[in-house]
């Protein structure tokens, strides 16, 4: 047996039953008819929670002690090319696919007095991208991986483009544009180092774990890194390549923009962390300055756009480069404190912009109106309300004791340890990020109240059962985040490893200092025009 697979298994396909129920499913629906709204959502619900409790089991019986992947399912699919149906989970992404399940579930209770029309679509369109998200988290065939990549970005165009606001087609197709030309180039590099391996030994395969194995020299795994990071950074998104993303945000439906910021935008940094790095280790290490660099413009330049936003949306849209950002950084510091920050914080923040894009939603559905300045003194009339909003939006900021301070703080010793300056550069980010989301609270909330709705309702209780379960990971993540980090710990320090050799170390540490040396030309980045840019 290939010794990256353990020889653990449940005596049954479980990867297979949690990626295609959701599918199966989304063809049920297609004989509800379509008067039975109530029905398709009951049974879309049910689909999704049984999807999220029986992927509750592979937490049960996944082993922390190990590095090797489990529960692996494994039947050639095109032989003469190599290709097999091969999945599998580690450290690194079995927390994404439980993030995944639940999210989906969350989404689909949520949508329930949200979406009034064609909602036999909409339901079959979230199982199926449901599917296509957990393979992408499950793929270790890169073919494979590929065709997931492709099937989950289908749904999300006809989500945002049928459910979405105005300029819905406009944005719809500004992310299928940007999303697909980058996984074009991903795949070019998918089929390089396919070849190159074949030529190389004469087994031509997708299979990544023997892939791994693969010496590639350095100077040819440099185009392949970068056909990697023009289809990866696009999902991040990475700055320059994440004007995509507010418009996506703004116009997708609440749903649409859950998913969108608590699960796809995961896919470009697992990209990383599953192939990315481990496949092409020098070249990886050669491009960790311009990643580090682009990494600290996101953190800061994403917070000043926000703190100019007068859309909650867009603010909290803008939050996510910064965001996100953090999580690039600690990614290429390359040591395990980064490592395991960054994979923290992909999951804090599906759960914390999750639920403020949630939160924006509730209120939209009730005013039709997103505007902050629209509203004041919220905390009167949706006292409840208010209180979710406050602690999601603590978590969002990092307050100690909530899942995000965790996150953060990890990712900044990861930093210092790089190199204090860049520590510096990205706390300016936390502290701008405490300045949008506080003003943010202080002009919707406070004050005297004024709204266009007199009859504002609080929160019922099918809404506070959405947000109880971000509750529940903001404070347990906050308090005893050991769980969530034992679960990676191996997985990660057996990655890092194949980038932690002294002369990619010194490297690094040379290269640094270029990042060193640039740091004031991010600190002279100018707020002055940031809305115009927008």
């Amino acid at each position: 047996m290939n010794d990256m697979i353990a020889t653990n298994s449940m005596g049954f396909p479980t990867l297979s039953l949690i990626m295609f129920l959701p599918t199966i499913g989304a063809v049920a629906l297609l004989f509800f008819k379509e008067h039975q709204t109530e029905a398709m959502k009951k049974f879309a619900l049910v689909i999704s929670v049984i999807t999220f409790i029986i992927s509750l089991r592979l937490l049960i019986n996944f082993d922390s002690e190990t590095h090797l992947f489990q529960f692996v399912e494994k039947v050639p699919w095109i032989e003469s090319y190599g290709i097999s149906y091969f999945i599998g989970v580690d450290g690194i992404s079995l927390l994404l696919i439980i993030l995944t399940t639940l999210v989906t579930a969350i989404v689909i209770l949520a949508s329930w007095t949200d979406i009034k029309h064609k909602v036999k679509a909409y339901m079959i369109l979230f199982l199926v991208l449901e599917t296509g998200v957990l393979g992408v988290f499950m793929a270790l065939d890169l073919f494979l991986f590929y065709v997931f990549w492709e099937v989950m970005l289908i749904p999300m165009v006809f989500i945002i483009g049928v459910w979405g606001g105005a300029r819905r087609i406009y944005a719809s197709m500004k992310f299928f544009i940007f999303t697909f030309l980058g996984s074009v180039f991903m795949l070019l590099g998918i089929l390089t180092i396919y070849f190159y391996h074949g030529k190389v030994t004469g087994n031509y395969t997708f299979d990544v774990t023997i892939l791994y194995n693969t010496k590639i020299p350095a100077d040819f795994q440099f185009w392949i890194f970068l056909s990697f990071l023009l289809g990866l950074a696009v999902k991040v998104p990475m700055f320059p390549l994440h004007t995509w993303l507010s418009d996506a945000h703004t116009e997708a439906p609440t749903g649409g923009s859950v998913i969108l910021a608590g699960l796809l935008l995961k896919l470009g940094p697992y990209g990383f962390f599953r192939f990315g790095v481990p496949l092409l280790p020098d070249a990886s290490i050669s491009f960790a300055p311009l990643m580090i660099f682009l990494s600290i413009i996101a953190i800061v330049y994403g917070a000043w756009v926000a703190i100019a936003q007068k859309d909650m949306k867009k603010l909290i849209a803008y939050s996510s480069v910064s965001h996100m950002g953090f999580i690039t950084l600690g990614l290429f510091v390359f040591n395990q404190k980064g490592w395991e920050g960054s994979l923290l914080q992909m999951v804090n923040h599906g759960i914390s912009t999750s639920g403020l894009f949630l939160l924006i939603g509730i209120i939209y559905e009730r005013t039709h109106d997103r505007m902050i300045g629209s509203y004041t003194g919220l905390f009167n009339k949706m006292p409840v309300y208010a209180v979710f909003f406050l602690i999601i939006m603590l978590s969002s900021m990092g307050l100690p004791v909530t899942n995000g301070f965790i996150g953060e703080l990890y990712i900044l010793m990861g930093a210092f340890e790089s190199s204090w300056v860049l520590s510096l550069l990205a706390v300016t980010g936390i502290l701008f990020g405490a300045v949008y989301l506080l003003w943010l609270f202080q002009r919707i909330f406070l004050g005297e109240f004024k709204c266009k709705i007199e009859g504002l309702k609080d929160l019922s209780v099918r809404e506070c059962a959405v947000f109880v379960p971000f509750l529940v990971l903001i404070f347990w993540i906050g308090l005893y985040p050991k769980p969530f980090l034992k679960t990676m710990n191996k997985s990660l320090h057996h990655f890092l490893q194949k980038v932690e050799t002294k002369e990619s170390v010194a490297g690094l540490s040379d290269d640094l200092n270029k990042v060193n040396s640039v740091s004031n030309k991010v600190s002279a980045l100018s707020f002055e025009g940031s809305e115009e840019r927008i």
